[in-house]
């Protein structure tokens, strides 16, 4: 017997039930999320998941067998995942509508279907004739590559049953339903039911399964915050709607290592890989020009340089503006505050704009140094040597802290053409450094200022600094 059917509040966020509605839900902190919802047992009485019971084993008894990652053919997609795809994993990847999830899941199908492999590409977003008109402008021929216009789960994981394939995809998991459970489409009940099931058939048939996901008007994965927690990977297709490049950001990896990158460009033919994305940072980068500066950040385990910017002009109001787009707000208040307090600069009376080119946003501290120099350039009206990077985490003392993996990402910038670095004076103690590039040891900010941007010839000016050379 079903239980009988009763009417709950369910947060559409992260699916906390109530019995009456609330304004704020008290787990997830969202307003007017609450809709009101008929909820109810499975229908029949039946369960979402098996009712297998897979007994205890010792852990010294479990054989641990070496299982070949699905390659996806596709450099940056597989970087993401940890080197490709893990027989039997779930992968959830989101984005902005419109940003391109449903090409990159395309051209994967047919990558994989290219090098032999059987693919089920299901759809409840498009027909097969919408799915056959993007196909033919990516170029792809489709051998290998099963269409499936279905929005019932049963349906969908009894035909991927039939075909047996190598990798399934589901577009999107919004759009899919199970029969047994009430709701529609897209609501909490149905999202979560629907991710157990597929959970529970890809495990059982050790085949990868890739989710697309919607996103809120706040940026979060639609559907309740369990969803992210039941998946193996959970990745982000980022990018402006002004620029041609897009970002998958891993932020869940059970198989690898998180927030790793990949970089694509949006092109007529789709989305193309770019092998060397420091380069296409700097491409349009003006030389001998205030308030840029170069930096090497890390971004998972990927060195990449980027261009920071700074802007100083004096405000129009009374209370001057910062803007930060790139970079976290905070961070720059911090930057700001030391380069007034430490380093005597009046930019008390100064908007202050900073911007990180090409649309990449870089949440390490490790570009402080890089920030405070580009501020100072722009507020001092002189350029800094076009050919010197800066990398290094300000403290409240306006001290230079050292930053991780120093020599990946001067190895990064030797690769580049850089030659000068500004860094941390304690690291040139205990870390070698890459062949061709000096660093210019910085014991404090204001050390830093005169070293980047000194009063008297460069040359000079390079003997005030501790240097290493590699």
């Amino acid at each position: 017997m079903s239980k009988p059917a009763r009417t709950s509040f369910v947060c559409q966020q992260c699916g906390k039930e109530s019995p009456r509605w609330l304004g704020r839900c008290p787990d997830c902190q969202g307003w007017s999320t609450f809709v009101e919802t008929r909820v109810s047992g499975p229908k029949g009485g039946r369960s979402l998941l098996s009712k297998s019971v897979t007994p205890a084993c010792e852990l010294s008894q479990v054989t641990a067998e070496e299982t070949s990652r699905l390659s996806c053919h596709l450099s940056e997609f597989d970087r993401v995942l940890g080197g490709g795809l893990v027989p039997g994993s779930l992968v959830l990847i989101s984005g902005d509508p419109g940003i391109g999830k449903s090409t990159l899941l395309l051209q994967v199908a047919a990558s994989v279907a290219g090098q032999g492999g059987r693919v089920v590409y299901a759809s409840g977003e498009e027909s097969m004739y919408q799915t056959k008109l993007r196909a033919d402008r990516l170029g792809i021929k489709g051998e290998g590559l099963y269409l499936l216009n279905e929005t019932s789960l049963e349906a969908i994981l009894e035909q991927m049953g039939a075909l047996s394939p190598c990798l399934g995809i589901i577009d999107s998991i919004q759009t899919v339903y199970l029969g047994e459970l009430d709701g529609g489409p897209g609501t909490v009940s149905q999202i979560r039911g629907c991710t157990l099931r597929l959970m529970e058939w890809a495990k059982g048939s050790t085949v990868p399964l890739l989710i697309a996901g919607h996103v809120t008007k706040d940026g979060a994965i639609a559907g309740p915050k369990v969803l992210e927690h039941i998946v193996d990977v959970v990745s982000y297709l980022e990018g402006e709607t002004f620029s041609s490049y897009r970002l998958l950001r891993g932020i869940k990896n059970r198989f690898g290592s998180t927030n790793e990158v990949g970089v694509f460009e949006m092109t007529g033919k789709g989305l193309a890989q770019v092998e060397n994305p420091s380069e296409v940072f700097l491409s349009r980068r003006s030389q001998r020009v205030p308030g840029s500066v170069v930096a090497p950040v890390l971004e998972g385990s990927r060195p990449l340089l980027v261009e920071v910017q700074a802007l100083t002009t004096a405000t129009s109001f009374g209370l001057p503006r910062r803007t930060a787009n790139g970079i976290d707000m905070n961070r720059l208040q911090l930057v700001v505050a030391v380069l007034t307090k430490v380093a005597g600069l009046r930019l008390g009376n100064q908007d202050i704009l900073v911007n990180v080119v090409g649309g990449l946003r870089v949440s390490e501290p490790a570009v402080d140094l890089a920030v405070a120099l580009a501020i100072a350039s722009s507020f001092s009206d002189r350029e800094m040597d076009p050919g010197l990077i800066a990398v290094g985490e300000i403290g409240l003392s306006g001290e230079i802290r050292p930053v991780g993996q120093l020599e990946r990402r001067l190895a990064e910038a030797s690769r580049q053409g850089f030659a000068r670095c500004i860094g941390p004076d304690d690291s040139l103690e205990w870390r070698s450094l890459p062949a061709g590039v000096r660093v210019l040891g910085a014991r404090s900010l204001r050390h830093a200022l005169q070293i980047a941007l000194p009063r008297k010839p460069r040359a000079d000016a390079a003997g005030e600094g501790r240097e290493a050379r590699g």
